[in-house]
């Protein structure tokens, strides 16, 4: 089964982070589990450390100061060792089997770069959850969150990984903006027969303002509607390109056979 390469992006996330770690080390599948500290001032990283003592799997990366969950998810992909990347929050949890099921989808879809699991919306206000739409949105959005997403290495790298536009910085959307590409240029197909990943509610995060937003509980505000989608097709668009560049490209003929020996590459220098 091909090994993933797990990455946390933390800030500040002490009273979560070791539900995560828990959820990540019970995943036979996780060979690597990269938590990429974005400048915390509370003890998430001495927990880290204490799960390293006991599962040498767990990796702690620093960032030199708070730039954002997107800058330190890709942080953490540059130092992935495995074929198959999967993200997921300091708040978040994986549920047994998850990614097993990735790896075998995965595996028997050669053809395919990335799979989705459906999200379990933990601890939601009863007016979100009970919302006759709710259902509808909740599989929307687990087509975006990157707790929801198993991604092969090679395509995310050629997509420059998570977009960095200071709009999603501020309001989010960032993952929104990845799924689009991920759904225009390949497809962004989703593991829906069972719950795989459990999103918990907390005061200020992204999913409720989606799902207020979505349901007709509050306005986004055209400026923010607009500038959200522009950097989100902007990046659809350089993903596309890229990959179309990359196909582009010839194959040196001697690697479909071995690598090239050390005399070869010695001339060719």
């Amino acid at each position: 089964m091909l090994p993933i390469s797990v990455i946390i992006p933390c800030y500040n996330a002490e009273q979560t982070l070791a539900r995560t770690l828990d959820s990540c080390v019970a995943q036979p599948e996780a060979a690597q589990i990269i938590v990429v500290d974005d400048g915390s001032q509370d003890g998430a990283t001495d927990i880290v450390a204490r799960y390293a003592q006991h599962y040498p799997q767990i990796e702690l990366l620093r960032m030199p100061y708070n730039g954002g969950a997107s800058r330190a998810r890709n942080w953490g992909a540059m130092h992935a060792l495995h074929p198959l990347l999967a993200f997921i929050d300091a708040d978040d949890e994986y549920l047994p089997g998850a990614l097993a099921a990735a790896a075998a989808f995965l595996h028997a879809h050669a053809g395919l770069p990335s799979v989705r699991f459906d999200v379990e919306f933990c601890g939601f206000p009863a007016d979100i959850t009970g919302h006759p739409q709710f259902d509808e949105h909740a599989a929307t959005l687990s087509n975006t969150v990157p707790s929801s997403l198993v991604i092969r290495r090679s395509v995310y790298a050629a997509f420059g990984g998570f977009p960095l536009d200071d709009v999603f910085r501020r309001h989010g959307g960032e993952d929104g903006a990845l799924s689009l590409a991920l759904l225009n240029i390949f497809g962004n197909p989703r593991l829906s027969d069972r719950k795989r990943v459990r999103m918990h509610y907390h005061p200020t995060i992204h999913a409720e303002r989606y799902f207020r937003i979505s349901m007709g509980m509050i306005d986004a505000p055209d400026e923010l509607v607009a500038s959200t989608r522009d950097a989100s097709w902007a990046f659809v668009r350089r993903a596309y390109a890229a990959i179309g560049e990359l196909r582009g490209f010839e194959l040196a003929p001697h690697l479909a056979a071995q690598p090239a020996t050390e005399s070869a590459q010695k001339q060719s220098a």
